[in-house]
């Protein structure tokens, strides 16, 4: 299966000293993503990437993400245009050697095949992960909601009740 985005590097290109990649999706890419990240819309993803070789055959990718997208307002309804900007640091590891460390400070681990990456889906996970998932128009707050002192949930029955 192919990813919406799709830009393979092989292991074997990535530099001893390190090697430079920039992933940036097409609008039918973004269209693809749009519906994958189930938002109104990605209209613009950049990913840029720099690849170091660490022991065996693990990559270390550091990288800088910038999207602009647009998004549902959890307080309006209202769709609004977000940009996303995020700096991240992954592991990528041979198929059937990722850890089963569970500690989230760790770095995210990417697994690949046939030593090739695909540095297209590293973006768009790294874009499913900076995505606000309770995003909030600029200027969106919650309306007031007046709470009675007596907060017994009988009181409102009480105040139903016949008198005798």
């Amino acid at each position: 299966m192919t990813n919406e985005l799709h830009r393979p590097v092989l292991v074997g290109q990535i530099h001893a000293d390190g090697s430079d990649y920039v992933v940036e999706a097409t609008a039918a890419e973004c269209a693809a993503l749009t519906e994958r990240m189930m938002i109104p819309g990605v209209l613009a993803l950049r990913c840029s990437f720099h690849l170091v070789r660490e022991s065996g055959s693990t990559i270390r990718g550091r990288g800088t993400l910038t999207a602009r997208v647009v998004q549902t307002c959890v307080v309006s309804l209202e769709e609004f245009e977000a940009a996303v900007e995020e700096r991240f640091s992954v592991r990528f590891v041979p198929a059937g050697r990722e850890t089963d460390d569970l500690d989230p400070d760790a770095d995210d681990e990417i697994p690949f095949e046939d030593g090739v990456l695909d540095l297209g889906e590293a973006a768009a996970e790294q874009l499913a992960l900076a995505l606000d998932p309770y995003p909030r128009m600029p200027g969106a707050d919650l309306p007031e909601i007046d709470v009675e002192e007596d907060i017994n949930p009988f009181a409102a029955l009480r105040k139903l009740q016949r008198p005798n």
